[in-house]
């Protein structure tokens, strides 16, 4: 009796391929690399996102928040402290302005403008004291700067 014997062929390795890039990654590399091909460089300016004058709505709010931390000597701590509305308001004590969008050689210290309870989280919104006596609103978590009215 004769066995046929089926030869088995040795099994084809899975080709596994690499992980796609994001398009965002790749639009951000791509940029990166044109850039630095080419030579171009884009500055900003410190000042760029500071404005002379606030018209913007919520400024009221910036203002009477700034005269009630000033009624209070402008903390200098950071901590929570009681507001007129028998909620508490925080301040964070020292604005590093490390982005350079502020002057510097000014030291700087951050306040909320909204009161709430005790510990809750915090908003956006902020106002910056200056050592030179400035108050500047903050309405969205330092990307740009008012300068309020004394």
């Amino acid at each position: 009796m004769k066995q046929s014997t089926i030869e088995k062929r040795p099994r084809r390795a899975r080709r596994t391929r690499p992980a796609r890039t994001s398009w965002a990654r790749r639009v951000v590399v791509t940029a990166v690399a044109a850039a630095s091909v080419t030579g171009v460089a884009v500055n900003v300016p410190a000042s760029a996102s500071v404005y002379q004058s606030c018209t913007l709505s919520t400024c009221a709010d910036g203002s009477s928040a700034a005269k009630i931390w000033a009624s209070k000597g402008w903390p200098s701590s950071s901590g929570w402290y009681s507001w007129p509305d028998g909620l508490y308001n925080y301040t964070g004590g020292v604005f590093q302005n490390r982005e350079g969008q502020l002057a510097s050689g000014v030291s700087y210290h951050e306040y909320d403008v909204y009161s709430r309870a005790k510990g809750a989280h915090r908003d956006a919104y902020r106002i910056i004291h200056a050592s030179t006596g400035k108050v500047y609103f903050s309405p969205d978590h330092y990307s740009n700067f008012y300068l309020l009215p004394n």
